[in-house]
């Protein structure tokens, strides 16, 4: 099994760090705003891997992280006039809601960096004691020329870097290449107390202080966007190591990125679709299965007809699995090699597709001729379970799926989908009585996200799908 290192920029065989498991962290959501269609795609990329791993044997402990405080998280609360947590809370919602649509299945850890503040602090405190950091005026930052090899996941050098440096006004850092660890509290920000005074960590930090918290050093699998190889994980590498781990993460997989007319898809630019939007107009698994035929270290551009492709092709697959009944047969042997071959090779899914659609056409040949289907249709159960994609007529974007997922969020029960509609229309009638908007409409909002559209007349609340 071969991966490419982004630490190297090589295809290296896979050794873990423990025989037999697996250990990987991957960078999850800044939740100022709502997913794109770029964030299904790296939540879908490093799903697909979890789960070949598994099915290869290996027992994985996949950790992912909620960054919920962050510049652009206060930036984003501001401007709704809503408290920075509510805020992360309602887009972590919206998150969960649409990841669930894609087929992707929950870490096995999800920490919020909110609730490991003592881990970073105890962090900055070990690298101000090796000499890598320095308070000043109120906040604390990393000297990155004290610490040698600085780069080496980026391929940058520090004059490179140093061209486009720059201190901003308010900064009172040394040298213009060092970043913030932590930062001294501004008026009606969130802040927690420090040793340097209130105020909240940097972004960088948050990761290097979780993942050494679940995972250990020298773990084996550390995952995310390839536009966070510069300056977030190569800052990560530098707070580790720094502060004393021999390696921080062995395997460095990054995914590309998602384009709209060429251009990178980003929140920052405002230069995106909508996730739950192209859901509910495509549905979770044709959006899944147009990710995955792309590499995931290959450009994919957005385009109304590649998911229209991927719809017919994901119907083809479930017409196959509406004539094919499972049964005990063991799985075709040469399909099983040729997917596996084809997932080695750094989880080349297109590959793996085209073996998953000559199934279809054997197997469908073998129905049609009165032969024995049992392999082939093992061997297409196996591999569409480990692509997870969904071939329920329902596609995966279940209401009763996505509902579910909201009403745990506030505290809601039911049995049907009717029972937990009435549970949140009745949670909102009471948080509109008592002038509770942060939860009103917060219903009413994650709602709108899954398509069920809120209308209130003098009688009461009425539903629908929108």
């Amino acid at each position: 099994m071969q991966f490419f290192n982004t630490l190297g920029r090589t295809l290296e065989t896979f050794v873990p760090r423990d025989p037999g498991k697996v250990s990987m962290y991957v960078c999850g959501p800044t939740v100022q705003s709502e997913p794109h269609l770029g964030h299904g795609r790296a939540a879908v990329a490093f799903d697909v891997i979890r789960r070949y791993l598994r099915w290869r044997g290996f027992e994985v402990t996949h950790v992912q992280n909620v960054t919920d405080i962050e510049d652009k998280i206060i930036a984003a609360a501001n401007e709704r006039g809503m408290p920075v947590a509510d805020l992360a809370a309602e887009m972590t919602a919206r998150f969960d809601a649409a990841y669930r649509s894609l087929g992707v299945e929950r870490p096995d850890i999800e920490p919020r960096a909110t609730e490991h503040i003592d881990q970073m602090l105890d962090l900055i405190s070990t690298l101000i004691e090796r000499g890598l950091a320095y308070p000043a005026g109120g906040d604390v930052y990393f000297s990155v020329r004290s610490l040698p090899g600085y780069g080496k996941l980026s391929g940058r050098n520090l004059d490179d870097l140093l061209a486009g440096a720059r201190v901003a006004v308010g900064e009172d850092k040394r040298d213009p290449l060092d970043f913030a660890l932590w930062k001294g509290a501004k008026e009606g920000e969130p802040q927690w107390d420090s040793p340097w005074g209130p105020g909240r960590p940097g972004w960088h930090i948050e990761c290097s202080a979780m993942a050494a918290e679940y995972l250990g050093d020298g773990f084996d699998i550390h995952g995310g966007g390839v536009d966070l190889v510069f300056p977030h994980h190569e800052n990560e590498i530098a707070q580790s190591e720094g502060a004393g781990a021999a390696s921080f993460a062995r395997y460095w997989l990054h995914n590309e990125m998602l384009n709209l007319g060429g251009e990178k898809m980003a929140k920052s630019t405002g230069h995106v679709i909508d996730l739950a939007t192209a859901i509910r107009r495509f549905g979770g698994p044709t959006v899944r299965l147009f990710y995955l035929r792309a590499h995931y270290r290959s450009p994919l551009e957005y385009s109304e007809q590649l998911l229209d492709d991927a719809g017919a092709s994901l119907e083809r697959l479930q017409a196959f699995r509406r004539r094919s009944a499972a049964g005990e047969s063991p799985a075709d042997p040469e399909l099983m090699e040729r997917f596996t071959i084809a997932m080695d090779d750094d989880f080349n899914t297109p590959d793996a597709l085209a073996v998953v659609f000559e199934a279809v056409k054997e197997g469908n040949r073998r129905l049609d001729e009165g032969l024995d289907a049992g392999p082939t249709i093992a061997a297409f159960s196996s591999m569409i379970d480990v692509l997870g994609l969904d071939l329920t007529e329902s596609g995966g974007d279940d209401l009763g799926t996505l509902l579910g997922v909201i009403a745990r969020r506030f505290g809601v029960t039911g049995r049907s989908i009717e029972d937990i509609m009435a549970g949140l229309l009745a949670l909102r009638a009471q948080a509109r009585g008592e002038r509770d908007w942060v939860t009103s409409d917060g219903i009413r909002d994650e709602l709108a996200g899954i398509g069920v559209i809120v209308e209130d007349a003098v009688d009461g609340a009425r539903w629908h799908r929108g």
